[in-house]
């Protein structure tokens, strides 16, 4: 005699909670020892703070560079939080659907942005 005990569901996306997990904590750990660095930089940096100081610290290639990947580590941080509350509380597919791509335009925009504003330097 077999016995089915509740419904069957199929479980979709449950295989990327891990990941999704996983990459908002090493994003956030990259942002935090950028921050850090940065922070180092004005406060043990003799002169005033300033255009020049903060045009001084990221004129540097490897400084842009560093920079440039945490801005890609910020949009993929900010996709997966926002995506995942787009999931959990709009439920029309249609709906949620658009508000992704509007998010996806928004992030990639940001991200362009940022990048003409940091080699304008």
């Amino acid at each position: 005699m077999s016995v089915n005990y509740g419904s069957k569901r199929i479980v979709v996306g449950a295989h990327y909670g891990l990941r999704d997990w996983l990459a908002q904590r090493v994003t956030a750990a990259l942002m935090t020892l950028f921050t850090l660095v940065v922070l180092g930089e004005v406060l043990f940096t003799s002169g005033e703070i300033g255009y020049d100081k903060w045009a001084g610290i990221f004129s540097g290639q490897c400084m842009k560079a560093l920079t440039f990947s945490i801005f890609i580590a910020l949009t993929y941080h900010v996709w997966v939080g926002v995506r995942d509350i787009w999931m959990d509380y709009v439920k029309p597919v249609g709906v949620r659907l658009l508000l992704q791509v509007f998010t996806l335009v928004w992030l990639v925009s940001c991200l362009g942005w940022a990048i003409q504003v940091l080699w304008r330097l």
